[in-house]
């Protein structure tokens, strides 16, 4: 656990941190309205669903998918769509960042475009039908549903840099974890309810591969996690070069696919997969919200709602700034 005066110290960072988070949303947020494409593109939040649906309803785990690609768009340069530009001759993007290699949902964003395309030509932004797959998505596997204002427009920049410094990692202590999600306007509570979209998912065993075996204890095995969960994943992952690439179900439960409160079960019983799990656990505030939202799916579903509505808003390109790409992959 942080000492009082490192703690005091990642406080304050955070308050100014928020500050500066909300005023700079504000004037984006005043430009984005649920009704925006009602008159250029009326069938077009409806087309977006229908491939979406389709895509969840072949392969449930597309619902992580395109959740996880929204995180990793708008935690980097805002949800600009800049995470589906590809690398060009000379520029690394986001997408190819070593914190990126492993998302998945590009196919079926470029999918929905194609069928915007058809219908509404250079109308429908690739950042908006980015967020609304995340939405879509985790509501079709009985998730919460939370409102997506419509407007935002696509970035022309996309740099794997800028990813490697944003994106945060699977070992985060409690204070660097806190400072990515201040730097974007949330609070610890809303940083823990965010965390619980790990209740879907997969993971590489490369992630977690140290924690079960490279440890510097008798076993192995860190001795935070709970020996029946390291027998599990040991199993799920040996400790060879063949099975890094491996994927491991998040949490297990259910099928894996269930979006559900048994995350915050996991990380209070030591089955959970990350260090940035357990890390929520530091402070007293943390604790009492995981126990919390353990406790009650309708208080996690609300909450959950209304952070990814937050979120999707994350310095968001409008008016004249970017531009409305005809493929997602590519600037025009």
């Amino acid at each position: 656990m942080a000492s009082t005066g490192s703690y005091s110290y990642a406080a304050a960072v955070v308050h100014v941190l928020l500050g500066l988070a909300v005023l700079s949303a504000a004037v984006a947020d005043a430009q984005l309205s649920e009704s925006f494409y009602a008159r250029t593109c009326p069938g077009g939040v409806q087309a977006v669903a229908n491939v979406v649906n389709n895509a969840v309803r072949n392969d449930r785990r597309n619902a992580a998918g395109l959740l996880r690609l929204l995180f990793h768009d708008c935690f980097v340069r805002g949800c600009d769509a800049s995470v589906l530009l590809s690398s060009t001759p000379g520029n690394t993007a986001e997408r190819d960042a070593p914190p990126n290699d492993s998302l998945q949902g590009f196919a079926i964003i470029d999918q929905a475009k194609a069928a915007l395309e058809r219908t509404c030509p250079g109308v429908f932004s690739c950042a908006d039908i980015l967020a609304l797959a995340a939405r879509d998505a985790i509501s079709f596997i009985g998730g919460p549903r939370w409102r997506v204002p419509l407007g935002r427009r696509d970035g022309l920049v996309s740099l794997a840099s800028q990813a490697n410094a944003n994106l945060p990692g699977e070992n985060f202590v409690h204070s660097a974890l806190l400072k990515v999600f201040a730097r974007k306007g949330f609070t610890e509570s809303e940083m823990v309810v965010l965390s619980g979209a790990h209740t879907i998912g997969l993971t590489h065993c490369s992630k977690i591969t140290r924690r079960l075996y490279n440890f510097p204890s008798s076993s192995g095995a860190d001795p935070y996690l709970d020996r029946t969960f390291v027998a599990e994943k040991r199993r799920q992952c040996p400790n060879t070069r063949r099975t890094a690439n491996h994927f491991v179900l998040m949490d297990p439960s259910r099928g894996g696919q269930t979006f559900d409160t048994n995350y915050y079960s996991n990380v209070l019983n030591h089955r959970a997969d990350f260090r940035s799990d357990d890390t929520l656990l530091t402070t007293a505030s943390g604790r009492r919200k995981v126990v919390e939202l353990s406790k009650s799916q309708l208080k996690f579903f609300s909450e959950f709602a209304a952070a990814m509505e937050k979120m999707s808003r994350i310095g968001v390109l409008t008016g004249s700034r970017g531009q409305i790409r005809r493929q997602c992959s590519r600037r025009n």
